[in-house]
């Protein structure tokens, strides 16, 4: 197993070591003392999610209230999936900025992300399977958006996927700037507090 961070701090690429043979494929898509040897902390896993989506599909920029927030761990079972990292964490050395990694069915990797960092995919193939571990269960009024169309953040979206394909309230939802103004990105002062609370063993 490889871990990469990306360009945004505190999001990992991880791909995974195969072994194939004609029955097929054995791997370990996730690894709990690998991935606490590179972050610094074990996670905490609360909930396990899905999502299938048919090619064009664009889920996010979705981000949670920080703490508790949620870190993730994400890969495609089936398909492929550009996924996509977004700092918002305002005050942050690179806010606004994003980074992609390329789920499926073939390399099999996963990307990590950290609570109060953006995320959003967007399907590349028809029933497209993605599957999310999660730090903390789903809490509605601590679960906010953010436009993936929105110019300021500018993700670019690949020819392969055809025209965006959005649900209303990923439509509606405020772009970064906005976001910012309404005071619901979470900031950089309060990620790195959380994140050490967590390295020191008291986030749980």
């Amino acid at each position: 197993m490889q871990i990469r961070e990306l360009r945004v701090p505190d999001s990992y690429e991880i791909t995974p070591k195969q072994f194939g043979d004609d029955r097929g494929v054995f791997l370990e898509w996730y690894r709990f003392d690998k991935l606490e040897e590179t972050i610094g902390h074990s996670l905490n896993l609360a909930q396990g999610n899905t999502s299938v989506s048919k090619r064009g599909v664009v889920r996010g920029i979705h981000f949670a209230d920080v703490p508790p927030s949620q870190a993730k761990y994400v890969t495609a079972t089936h398909g492929a999936v550009l996924d996509y990292v977004i700092d918002i964490r305002v005050g942050s050395p690179t806010f606004g900025e994003w980074d992609t990694v390329l789920l499926d069915d073939t390399d099999r990797r996963a990307i990590y992300l950290a609570e109060g960092l953006g995320h959003a995919f967007v399907a590349l193939t028809d029933d497209a399977t993605v599957s999310y571990l999660v730090t903390s269960t789903f809490n509605a009024e601590r679960e906010h958006g953010i436009n993936p169309l929105d110019a300021e953040i500018g993700l670019v979206f690949p020819e392969e996927a055809g025209e965006p394909l959005l649900s209303p309230k990923d439509t509606d939802a405020p772009g970064l700037s906005e976001a910012a103004a309404q005071g619901l990105l979470p900031t950089w002062e309060a990620a790195r507090a959380y994140y050490e609370t967590l390295n020191k063993g008291q986030g749980h």
